[in-house]
């Protein structure tokens, strides 16, 4: 009996009995006492937030009101809050980060996104190579994708990149463009967009914060249109747009775009319940033989007849491949796009100062590019300036291959900033001068100016020195 009521005796940590006026103590697995106090238990669980209320409450518009007639409002954000807010608007199922600079701010917003409910999956990638792969998994898949990178990400990603169009993989990419080259730099550079121009996407180049929101959300519905079914790429220039911030007139956030319809795509989705032993469309183009080229051909063709076909597109949701400004009767026309044109602007009011009358062509779409637009409103023109963020002019080569025999204008190619260098409106007032009066260039070499006589020593110097 006595046994019995021992071995009921309880003790503390230290091994004094705890008596009945002694509550208790209860120990952590090492032996410590634990003095916090639990939370306590919530009754009633109703009370508990939906973290994705505010999505799930989202109501479908068809993209003609939301880009035409939908009320906007006035924000100041930067351009990955512009990002953010485009992909909150646009439905998107599937989105992969990798982190880079000046890309990262923008993907960790979208993940912010995926915390709300407005983008249903969202996870870290490896590296590039494997965000694009899985980016065009999803696709094949049928849901709406979108992801960001820049500068080396965009090389590293390269090969799916340029897989996309050939597969018919309707995505959207948007990238923050910077320095690619040794040594490294993470500053503004647009160089990597002349990678881009011939792999099959359709690419948008953005000034500000407003052509950024305005690209993203009309690029979901350009790609995924019957007759294009192919990727867009909207490109801004790094730190410029997406540091920086700017006035953005945007949507209520309680509407969104449709979802994507992939019965609609030019080429059926993948099964997932079924998938095939191999990815291919066609076996025949792995073979080397006649008809495996002809396949190969005719299907490159189709990409680019895709792409041709979305000028419509282009021109009913963003209202044009260029813009066109103060171009009649104009001295001198500037040709630019991204944040060249916004230096560009600043360099007219300059020269307007000085009673020189300059116009200004924005490009806004580079894949397709404007070139019967381009020639009707440069048709009178006497001087063209073209100036870039980029060493190696793609642009120009752009307007001059366009303009080829449709203009008898001098076409300056340049200037050029680039490896993170700011544009001095300075440099392009004094092209534009130079190039009215005949007065030699300082920064532009005589063989990047076209439409004058070749001074052979001229080039023979410029080749030598590049």
């Amino acid at each position: 009996m006595s046994e019995s009521l021992e071995a009921d005796v309880k003790t503390n940590p230290q091994g004094d009995p705890i008596t009945s006026l002694e509550p208790e103590q209860k120990t952590n697995p090492q032996g410590d006492p634990i003095t916090s106090v639990a939370a306590p238990k919530s009754v009633d669980k109703v009370d508990k937030k939906d973290p994705h209320a505010e999505a799930k409450r989202q109501k479908v518009v068809t993209p003609e009101w939301m880009f035409k007639e939908a009320p906007r409002v006035r924000e100041f954000i930067t351009g990955s809050e512009v990002a953010k807010e485009a992909v909150r608007r646009s439905n998107v199922d599937f989105s992969v980060a990798y982190p880079i600079t000046p890309q990262s701010e923008t993907m960790q917003l979208i993940g912010v996104l995926y915390g709300e409910g407005y983008v249903k999956e969202y996870y870290r990638g490896e590296e590039e190579y494997g965000v694009m792969s899985a980016i065009a998994g999803a696709s094949r898949a049928g849901v709406r994708c979108f992801t960001a990178t820049a500068g080396p990400g965009t090389l590293r990603g390269l090969e799916p990149i340029a897989s996309w169009p050939g597969h018919r993989l309707p995505a959207v990419v948007m990238f923050t463009c910077r320095v690619v080259n040794a040594p490294l730099a993470i500053q503004p550079d647009n160089i990597e967009i002349s990678y881009l121009l011939n792999c099959g996407l359709i690419l948008f180049h953005a000034e500000n914060q407003q052509d950024l929101f305005d690209f993203i959300m009309a690029a979901f519905i350009i790609g995924e249109k019957n007759d294009v079914t192919l990727p867009v790429g909207v490109a801004c220039d790094g730190f410029f747009v997406t540091h920086a911030r700017g006035y953005v007139r945007m949507q209520d956030r309680e509407f969104k775009l449709p979802p994507r319809e992939a019965w609609r795509g030019a080429v059926p989705v993948l099964d997932a319940e079924n998938p095939p032993a191999r990815l291919s469309r066609d076996a025949p183009v792995q073979k080397s033989n006649f008809m495996a080229y002809n396949i190969h051909a005719v299907w490159q063709q189709e990409v680019w007849a895709g792409v041709e076909r979305s000028r419509k597109y282009i021109n009913k949701y963003i209202n044009g491949l260029l813009t066109a400004e103060n171009v009649e009767g104009a001295d001198a026309l500037i040709v630019a796009s991204g944040s060249a044109a916004a230096q560009s602007r600043e360099a007219i009011r300059l020269c307007k100062e000085k009673g020189i009358n300059v116009g200004l062509i924005k490009i806004r779409s580079l894949r397709p590019f404007p070139t019967v637009e381009l020639r009707q409103v440069c048709a009178k023109a006497n001087l063209i300036v073209i100036p870039e963020f980029n060493y190696v002019g793609w642009l120009a080569k752009e307007v001059a291959t366009a303009l080829f025999g449709h203009s008898q204008a001098k076409i300056i190619a340049g200037p050029h900033v680039y490896g993170g260098q700011s544009m001095p409106v300075e440099l392009i007032l004094d092209e534009v001068e130079s190039g009215l009066t005949g007065k030699k260039s300082t920064n532009v070499p005589q063989s990047a100016i076209m439409g004058t006589d070749v001074d052979p020593a001229a080039v023979a110097h410029f080749m030598q020195n590049i």
